[in-house]
């Protein structure tokens, strides 16, 4: 390997690239014979260009309360992550499932609550969930779609099985970093891809921006769609004014956008401009002071009824966080059998519910060996990882749970697969995740991106992935056919 791959552990968790017993999997043997071309200190130069590449495109994710500054470059591995495309197609149906079961509900649950009258999701759980929107119940969004954007995270246990982690369902991020990372690989890198046959990542933004395109009410040629950011402070602006300049929209903040007669207006130096469509990464409670937070000064006064008037779409719909709760999520495979009369392609991880008394006894029995998370946090905050937690933060974790039940699920801790790292001039093994981006279309069309972001937890040992947490990433590879990647 000419020095690069020298000493590098397997260990006990499922490796991405080597079997048990250190031999190559046999997807990964390309790959592998690619990185054997390079020597430790060309690889090293090429991980230095990357480094410096993504600072000089600002691509920066935003940490707050670090006292060294909020804004940091988003770490980056060359060391790809490689999928067969027998393991895709599993993910890609999986996926695809999931996602139609998720629409089915929250069209439900906004209208007839079938499925809580069948006491299949508990009533008080849906309609107690932080996110659950009572002003939207009867609405329709365009084609009865509430999420087109989703970005669902799988982890992959010690057998090597995919599970769902969570579901991303309101303002999904992530995207431009997968886009970036196969962009600055292919560059920095291109004799890894040569003669493999890896899946293209870059047609997403042409799918986006066909998706967004058919959510117009207005039937005209060239509808006007906007991306709507909270602003340069927000911790994903990066991927706001990324995706704006890939998809040729305008990116506008609330201030930029009025609402006449139910109607949206976007201003410009030459008047105003009607706008039809609204890709907005601003959470309902910022969206609309007029009926959500009236503090909020990010959102656009009016926008909601103008919504509710059918004369602008919403991408994703008002109310989608309710499926996205981490206590609602434990029902999912339920609401795959329920509305879809089929058996699950990719599992949940176990969940233990707060709100049930048997499942709570449980969870305050075990403190320090289960994952206890908050219904509606993320970026890997309000969270104890049990097996390394102490006992003072054991102790908290306990009053709060006690506190508001309701609020809380525990899951085991999955060993999660690890995949060669480059740390500090030596590969290791790290832990990954998988958030591939699934896009939904009114006329029920489905399109997952053939890759995804994959997470790495930089430092040795933990499970965290989060780039909040210190996380970096890995470009995807999904591979053409069921043969050995370059063999």
């Amino acid at each position: 390997m000419g020095g690069i791959l020298d000493g590098y552990r397997v260990g006990g968790h499922f490796d991405e690239m080597f079997e048990p017993d250190g031999s190559v999997r046999p997807h990964c043997a390309g790959l592998h014979r690619r990185l054997s071309e390079l020597g430790r200190d060309a690889f090293l130069h090429r991980q230095r260009i990357a480094d410096l590449t993504f600072v000089q495109h600002g691509v920066t994710f935003t940490v707050y309360g670090d006292d060294r500054g909020t804004e940091k470059s988003f770490p980056f591995d060359l060391i790809p992550r490689v999928l067969t495309a027998a393991e895709w197609i599993s993910i890609e149906s999986g996926l695809a499932q999931r996602l139609r079961a998720l629409n089915c509900f929250l069209h439900d649950v906004y209208h007839d609550q079938k499925i809580l009258k069948d006491r299949v999701v508990p009533r008080s759980l849906a309609l107690g969930a932080a996110h659950y929107r009572p002003e939207f119940h009867g609405a329709n969004p365009p084609g009865g779609v509430y999420v087109h954007v989703a970005g669902s995270d799988l982890i992959r246990d010690r057998h090597g099985r995919f599970m769902v982690l969570e579901d991303n369902l309101r303002t999904p991020s992530g995207v431009s970093y997968m886009l970036e990372n196969r962009s600055v690989l292919t560059r920095i890198m291109p004799s890894l891809f040569r003669g493999l046959r890896v899946r293209p990542v870059s047609d997403y933004s042409a799918h986006l921006s066909e998706l967004l395109r058919s959510l117009a009410p207005r039937t005209v040629d060239d509808p006007v769609i906007v991306l709507l950011t909270p602003g340069p402070f927000n911790s994903a602006y990066f991927e706001h004014a990324f995706l704006a300049q890939q998809l040729g929209i305008e990116l506008v903040e609330g201030r930029d956008l009025v609402v006449i007669d139910n109607h949206v207006y976007m201003k410009t130096t030459k008047g105003p401009r009607r706008v039809d469509v609204v890709y907005r990464r601003i959470d309902d409670d910022f969206l609309d002071p007029l009926v959500f937070r009236p503090d909020s000064m990010l959102g656009c006064t009016g926008l909601v009824n103008a919504y509710r008037a059918g004369n602008v779409a919403l991408a994703n719909s008002i109310g989608t966080g309710v499926a996205d709760d981490k206590a609602v999520y434990a029902y999912v495979p339920a609401m795959i059998r329920y509305y879809l009369s089929e058996e699950p392609i990719l599992p949940n991880v176990e969940t233990f519910l707060g709100s049930d008394p048997s499942h709570l006894s449980h969870i305050l029995s075990n403190l320090d060996r289960l994952v206890v998370k908050a219904a509606n946090e993320s970026g890997g905050y309000g969270m104890l990882m049990g097996p390394a937690s102490t006992r003072e933060e054991r102790e908290d974790f306990r009053n709060r749970v006690i506190a508001n039940p309701r609020n809380y699920i525990a899951q085991p801790l999955i060993e999660l697969s690890q995949s060669p790292t480059f740390v500090d001039g030596n590969v290791e093994g790290r832990h990954v995740d998988l958030r591939p981006f699934v896009l939904c279309h009114p006329d029920g069309r489905v399109v997952v991106v053939p890759g995804g972001l994959t997470r790495v937890a930089l430092r040795r040992g933990s499970y965290v992935v989060n780039s909040s947490q210190g996380g970096g990433s890995k470009d995807t590879w999904v591979l053409e056919g069921d043969g050995d990647a370059g063999a």
